[in-house]
């Protein structure tokens, strides 16, 4: 998977002594009637427009690096672990690559500690005006790298899913007891159509987009690398960098049909705005 191209300050990471934040579990992105299509698309439209949709072979090296089940040797449900906590103001999903600069001290700490153990912890959404997610995802050390002044250069990769149940202790750093969390079954539900109706939304936006911004309106490939469903909905929420609200939501949800609906109805979203755009533009052409 392509790198993400934010490596966060651990300082901006401050965190209440209590997970707080529970995002709106309100309908997808839509066109808000009153934006004036001249100053661009709202942010979540213009998350999917940036860097991911505009380099394919991002895309295409993104989905490789989701496992075709992301379930294997995963923790059982029931089970409550203690684990380090890392805020941040971004969302790590399941199968992510997250490129990390560690340099503040308590985190460094808790680097010596994780190096001399199974070097996981978790990563958890937080920001100033929400506070602290209670649903993260584990982030695995990959690689590392450790300078002479004891900052580290880390290589992550998204694991399971966890949900915090309580806190155990705040210093030097953040540590929790959390419970895993899994999808529930889905039911009757076609999660391969949809999987691949999702797939076909964001082939067409990277070609529109493509054609935006001057560049070959070139066919996007295989997106789904031979992923199943429930790992596939998981990398589709990891492109739409720039909307961590929106990303935290689909993180949250315990049904892959629905995270897969709501993907669905984003991406179907920005391809209404994207087609627009492309006639304005025809009509319009700037000089």
């Amino acid at each position: 998977m392509a790198l993400l191209q934010l490596i966060p300050s651990p300082s901006s990471s401050s965190l209440p002594h209590q997970p707080s934040i529970n995002p709106s579990t309100s309908a997808p992105a839509t066109l808000n009637p009153n934006w004036k299509l001249l100053f661009g698309p709202p942010p979540v439209f213009r998350s999917l427009l940036g860097r991911r949709f505009q380099r394919l072979s991002s895309l295409r090296c993104s989905a490789s690096s989701f496992p075709e089940n992301h379930h294997t040797n995963q923790p059982k449900s029931d089970d409550v672990v203690e684990l380090p906590l890392f805020p941040l103001p971004l969302v790590l999903f399941p199968g992510a690559i997250l490129p990390l600069q560690i340099f503040e001290f308590r985190y460094r700490i808790m680097m010596h500690t994780l190096l001399q153990t199974d070097l996981r912890f978790g990563v958890i959404y937080s920001d100033a005006v929400a506070g602290t997610a209670d649903v993260g995802c584990v982030g695995e050390v990959v690689k590392h790298e450790r300078l002479v002044d004891d900052r580290f250069f880390l290589i992550c990769k998204g694991q399971e899913r966890f949900h915090v149940t309580s806190i155990v202790r705040t210093k030097p750093y953040l540590v929790a007891e959390v419970s895993w969390l899994e999808d529930r079954p889905s039911g009757n539900e076609d999660l391969e159509g949809l999987a691949n109706d999702v797939e076909g939304y964001m082939k067409d936006v990277i070609r529109l987009s493509n054609r935006l911004n001057g560049k070959p309106e070139k066919e996007a490939q295989d997106l789904r690398r031979n992923l199943f469903p429930t790992p596939f909905s998981f990398f589709v929420g990891s492109t739409f960098e720039g909307a961590p609200r929106e990303q935290q939501l689909l993180l949250e949800l315990e049904d892959t049909a629905a995270r897969l609906k709501r993907e669905k109805e984003t991406l179907k979203n920005t391809l209404n705005y994207l087609t627009a755009a492309s006639a304005v533009n025809d009509v319009f052409p700037s000089s």
